[in-house]
């Protein structure tokens, strides 16, 4: 066998394990950064400090999301959202942790107390942070979300939403708040602001947030997607049950549903109760 002959065997050899070892590395990279992004979502202790009864079905794609949630308190008001950033994986984590840090901080200089305020002034934000000018060639990257904010004093829900709606039940009944038909970052035609719902809530009033990955499921005996309709069914199905055991099967049922398919996307369903 000839020097080169050889040489090249032992390459050949080596370079399995050393793609084993590069794989493995990437993993724990990536297992470390979900770590990361897990610090940065409330904790559930101050979940359940802020809004007492409620659950959060988070279910990324892979050990990093593209859905996030956030919940914090200022003044007599409660702030929560429910995100969907582009893409899923690396990415979309990347997007979130971007939407997570200007969440915040948007709250927290805000002066205003309006959810339309607060979506406008993101988008700014995230147009600003990621360069976004219009040009037909650049990046549409940016986060579908919803936002309530709760002022019990008032009885009074605000809600502004960019692509997620949001659910209300109340009296067996289900009540949707439409969103505007556009994300927070840029768009393909001329950003508008945000409208800004006002919404008089009650005692027992059951409230949900979600992104688009439990209803676009692909899964069942026909292999589709589990939609809109039966999504809101089922919430209506078990609205009056405890928190916890609608978490319990809303998990079960998509994973049913699912069955041997692939999760196609991060899944975050949450729910509460205005107490």
């Amino acid at each position: 066998m000839s020097g080169s002959a050889g040489l090249n065997k032992i390459i050949r050899n080596l370079k399995p394990d050393q793609e084993n070892v590069r794989n493995r590395e990437i993993m724990d990279s990536i297992r470390y950064a979900g770590l990361i992004q897990q610090a940065l979502l409330p904790s559930s202790q101050l979940m359940k400090k802020i809004l007492q009864d409620y659950f959060i079905l988070f279910r990324p794609k892979a050990f990093v999301s593209g859905d996030f949630y956030l919940i914090t308190r200022k003044n007599s008001q409660t702030y929560i959202v429910a995100a969907d950033a582009t893409g899923h994986g690396v990415p979309g984590a990347l997007m979130s942790i971007l939407g997570i840090s200007f969440l915040n901080d948007v709250i927290k200089t805000d002066s205003t107390g309006m959810a339309s305020r607060i979506l406008n002034k993101l988008r700014e934000k995230v147009m600003e942070a990621l360069n976004q000018t219009g040009d037909f060639n650049e990046s549409k990257d940016g986060m579908d979300l919803s936002l309530c904010i709760i002022n019990q004093d008032k009885s009074c829900l605000q809600f502004s939403g960019a692509n997620i709606p949001l659910y209300i039940i109340r009296d067996n009944a289900l009540m949707e708040i439409k969103p505007d038909k556009m994300p927070v970052g840029i768009h393909a035609v001329p950003e508008e602001t945000f409208k800004n719902n006002s919404i008089e809530i009650r005692k027992n009033d059951r409230i949900y947030m979600f992104s688009d990955g439990y209803p676009d499921q692909f899964g069942g005996l026909k292999n589709k997607k589990f939609k809109y309709g039966p999504f809101k069914k089922l919430l209506i199905d078990i609205h009056q049950k405890k928190m916890y055991e609608q978490h319990i099967i809303l998990q079960e049922t998509i994973e049913n549903w699912m069955g041997e398919n692939e999760q196609i996307d991060d899944i975050l369903v949450m729910g509460f109760i205005i107490t």
